[in-house]
């Protein structure tokens, strides 16, 4: 169990996005027996740190020698939370995604096995391409999907992996949906379109969505399965905590929602009256775009999760009143989260 003190939690990617709001969770409950491991290099995502509580920082390449050294530095880690990768969907440097999303998470995973470390990493929805074979996290399956760009391949490659080797009755894969939320500021062009159009919003009165190229849906219609990152990180505490879980997971509402439903909640909290303009979509990712996401999540609450999920439009309140107008990230100190 986490709230063990005596162990040590080890959380790659830490100052990324999810992996960032999970040392923020974890410290929440007290718990700060946490090594921080990332690439700084010369992004400001260590802001993301500055407020959060842990043991210690190391440097990926750190990591990498030490389990190469056979992980001396690491005999108490119990727990292993691998959010570290490339999230670019539109990464076009596929040597560099198999070594980061790929080969990395393969000599994480078998050295946790060895050491007897739970291991949760982030899979992701992007592995379900198009969603023709469906986005049910049912194992059975897997080697079906047809992810639409590299990142998603190359986080299905290790999927498959993990099933070929056996691992996926004693590992958690997560397949992150459409996250959204504070502390995501750092991620370019991948941040959510809440954190996007925020800004967009402040500076013009008005939001750009892209077209429809599918006759089944109209213009801003096309349906994501979004996802509160309080939300995503309680599901995964929630998993790494249960004896019984492991295999692959979705984690998502289970809800579709449209670009104009959410839009319109971004003008609700920001008090502005939806203004929207319809722009066309880059050629580059017409083929590769997904009109419709959205999570079976009967295998996590089979699994005993029951906590009562943000509704889009309260979410989206939360991030822009106490993060994005404030300028804040999620921090230990802030008791109102």
């Amino acid at each position: 169990m986490l709230r063990n003190q005596q162990d040590m939690i080890l959380v790659t990617g830490a100052s990324g996005f999810i992996g960032s709001a999970i040392i923020w969770a974890l410290n929440l409950q007290g718990i700060d027996n946490i090594i921080a491991c990332d690439s700084l290099e010369s992004s400001d995502k260590y802001k993301n740190l500055i407020p959060l509580r842990f043991a210690d920082y190391w440097e990926y390449d750190q990591l990498q020698e030490n389990i190469l050294h056979g992980g001396a530095g690491l005999n108490c880690v119990t727990h292993i939370f691998h959010m570290g990768a490339c999230s670019s969907t539109t990464e076009t440097n596929n040597r560099y995604l198999i070594k980061n999303n790929y080969q990395y998470t393969q000599k994480l995973a078998h050295w946790a096995l060895a050491k007897g470390a739970r291991f949760i990493y982030a899979s992701s929805a992007a592995t379900y391409g198009d969603g023709r074979e469906g986005m049910d996290d049912r194992e059975e399956s897997i080697e079906q999907l047809r992810p639409l760009n590299m990142y998603g391949y190359s986080k299905h490659l290790f999927d498959l992996y993990a099933k070929r080797q056996g691992w996926l009755d004693k590992i958690i894969g997560l397949k992150y949906f459409n996250v959204y939320g504070p502390n995501e500021g750092h991620k370019g062009s991948m941040r959510s379109l809440v954190n996007k159009a925020f800004y967009q919003i402040r500076e013009t009165q008005k939001v750009q969505l892209f077209k429809s190229y599918n006759p089944e849906y109209r213009h801003g219609e096309q349906k994501r399965d979004f996802l509160y990152v309080k939300d995503a990180v309680a599901m995964t505490l929630h998993l790494a905590n249960s004896n019984s879980a492991s295999g692959l997971f979705n984690i998502g509402s289970g809800k579709a929602h449209t670009w104009i439903e959410l839009v319109n909640a971004l003008f609700s909290a920001m008090e502005l009256e939806p203004q929207v303009e319809f722009i066309d979509m880059p050629e580059s990712i017409k083929s590769k775009y997904q009109y419709y996401t959205c999570a079976k999540i009967e295998k996590l609450k089979e699994n005993g999760y029951a906590k009562s999920l943000y509704s889009l439009k309260n979410a989206v309140c939360d991030y822009v009143k106490n993060y994005l107008l404030e300028d804040k990230n999620l921090s230990s100190n802030h008791l109102r989260d």
